[in-house]
């Protein structure tokens, strides 16, 4: 090969080398983006299941439709090797839409160091999600936990009565996150 040769061939490779980070970069920034734009793209459409993030303040002329039910399935999940056992009271319930409804979690410390962590809700079907209103939850804040501590949290909701009357089950689900630590 002659000395031509070679420098082309390495002025194409510095070429190819300069595409494929620049690649690398621009996916890098588009990994950061993706949570942004997924939430928004959410809240535009209405899917997720996400409910909301905040207490809500509860109208005091809603009415309870005794007229049907709505079974209300509870799920937990915990990252793995989090040390945490988190499970519902309860794994299922028939409320009225419109009554204020009270249940709870248990979650428990296996460490032997404190853990602080954040549950995140999800509602399915995700058209439910604009129904299921908490009025007090512990996925508010984040909780921190004692080496061995046990407790039991509170969830505190309404189920619309606005709710399609053919949707006869909801599943309120929540996954406990270890909380990330501020550097």
């Amino acid at each position: 090969m002659t000395p031509q040769a070679t420098l082309a061939r390495q002025r194409d490779n510095q070429r190819l080398g300069m595409k494929l980070g620049l690649v690398a970069l621009f996916f890098v920034g588009f990994g950061f983006a993706m949570v942004p734009m997924y939430d928004v793209i959410c809240k535009w459409t209405g899917i997720n299941g996400r409910t909301n993030a905040t207490a809500i303040a509860l109208d005091k002329n809603t009415q309870v439709d005794a007229s049907r039910w709505v079974n209300v399935e509870f799920l937990s999940h915990s990252m793995p090797g989090v040390g945490l056992e988190f499970a519902p009271e309860q794994f299922t319930m028939r409320v009225h839409p419109g009554a204020v409804i009270h249940t709870s979690y248990l979650a428990k410390n296996l460490g032997d160091r404190e853990f602080v962590g954040q549950a995140v809700p999800s509602i399915t079907p995700a058209v439910a999600a604009a129904h299921f209103q908490k009025i007090e939850c512990f996925c508010f804040t984040q909780q921190k936990f004692k080496p061995h501590e046990q407790r039991s949290m509170p969830v505190v909701f309404v189920v619309s009565p606005e709710l399609d009357k053919d949707l006869g089950t909801i599943t309120l689900s929540y996954t406990f996150f270890e909380a990330v630590k501020a550097s």
